[in-house]
């Protein structure tokens, strides 16, 4: 049947629809604006909003499986409660869920509080889903290069704990696997929960130091200094969004995000190659400067 992916023009979902293109899956995706997406030939595209109940009906018939990933909002949970409403309501019992690392334990950072109350939701109203919790995307800082390569400074408050950064190809391609897994099997399969981490966990000063490796030259971190962070980022986003990157950074100078023991070998059993790393995309990023 229809494999339906929500969130598929952000930096994993495109992935996750190539994917599952490549793997021969049926494929729909639901975009606002079908006019400024582009997905491979085959693809069946329905348009939604995902707080346009009847929309979401029309895009919902036929699918088999959910792939839902939500964009950080303002209404990000009252999304994510009527997409699982409506999905439920159509009789789809098979889902992989793009959560985060450690939603259970940072209740005040309002995009973790999300995921956390959709794994409830996914656990009480009797889903057989994937969770997958990845880590901080390496592809964030690519909002980031300019101030690094201009300007010689890590700007990331990440910390001292460490975070074990995870490429959107690892986590899109993790989710096609699962996608394909629950949607073929007979049966509705138990839940599961997978963390998407990368193969190092990095301090600020690591990555500083990364980046001085690949530039030839000294990148100093910027140091564990969320509030001025948050001030940063406020110059060019909302201001609600920007509180809420400096809530994000404060649980990852306190805390990190730090994989669980066999993590890593798991994803690796799963992809059947190495993850990809945040030195190459450095170098990456250099090379393409």
């Amino acid at each position: 049947m229809t494999i339906l992916v929500i969130g598929a023009t952000g930096r994993v979902g495109r992935h996750v629809v190539d994917q599952l293109v490549k793997r021969g899956a049926g494929v729909r995706v639901l975009t606002r604006d079908p006019a400024k997406a582009e997905f491979p030939a085959g693809v069946d595209v329905a348009q939604a909003d995902l707080l346009d109940i009847d929309a979401l009906r029309v895009a919902f018939s036929g699918v088999s499986t959910l792939f839902l990933l939500n964009a950080v909002t303002g209404d990000e949970f009252t999304q994510a409660i009527i997409t699982l409403n409506i999905a439920h309501e159509a009789g789809i019992d098979r889902v992989v869920y793009l959560s985060v690392l450690h939603a259970d334990r940072a209740v005040n950072v309002p995009h973790f509080a999300v995921k956390s109350g959709a794994e409830r939701m996914l656990e009480q109203m009797g889903f057989g889903a994937t969770i997958l919790r990845p880590s901080y995307f390496i592809d964030n800082e690519r909002m980031i290069k300019d101030v690094i390569l201009q300007h010689g400074v890590y700007p990331m408050p990440i910390g001292s704990k460490g975070i074990a950064m995870v490429d959107a190809r690892d986590i899109a391609e993790v989710a096609a696997i699962e996608l394909i897994r629950r949607d073929q099997a007979p049966t509705k399969l138990p839940s599961q929960t997978i963390n998407l981490v990368g193969p190092d966990t990095l301090t600020g000063a690591d990555v500083a130091s990364i980046w001085s490796d690949a530039l030839a030259r000294p990148i100093a971190y910027g140091g564990d200094d969320p509030s001025g962070f948050e001030q940063n980022m406020a110059t060019f986003m909302p201001k609600w969004m920007a509180y809420e990157m400096r809530l994000m950074a404060e649980r990852y100078v306190s805390d990190g995000m730090i994989p669980d023991e066999g993590d890593v070998e798991r994803l690796i059993g799963i992809l059947g190659r190495p993850l990809h790393s945040y030195r190459d995309f450095a170098k990456g990023i250099v090379a393409a400067a």
